[in-house]
């Protein structure tokens, strides 16, 4: 009688844990959900960024179409020009050994 129990419990339990495997590691499974969890995240920090990116790029193209401010500190930075009548002087920092 009481190795029938057994038996019957050692069953149920065997039975337990099969029907347990997929819902945590099936496809779908609560492994699976973490890591999808962990996949949006990823993608919505980046999603982030971009859109900052984005934000910025489109401020520089309306500053660029409006004003010729814009333009001419690119030329500045960028091309080194100067306007008539400026003097340009470039200060050189001595290397250190």
């Amino acid at each position: 009688m009481i190795a029938r129990v057994q038996i019957i419990r050692y069953t149920l339990l065997g039975l337990l844990l099969a029907l347990q495997y997929p819902l945590w590691v099936g496809n779908g499974g609560v492994l699976a959900l973490w890591q999808l969890q962990r996949e949006v995240a990823a993608h919505q920090t980046e999603i982030a960024q971009l859109r900052a990116r984005n934000r910025a790029l489109e401020a520089e193209v309306l500053d660029l179409k409006q004003g010729l401010e814009a333009i001419e500190e690119r030329a500045r930075n960028e091309l080194g020009m100067v306007k008539k009548g400026e003097t340009f002087y470039q200060i050189i920092e001595p290397t250190r050994k």
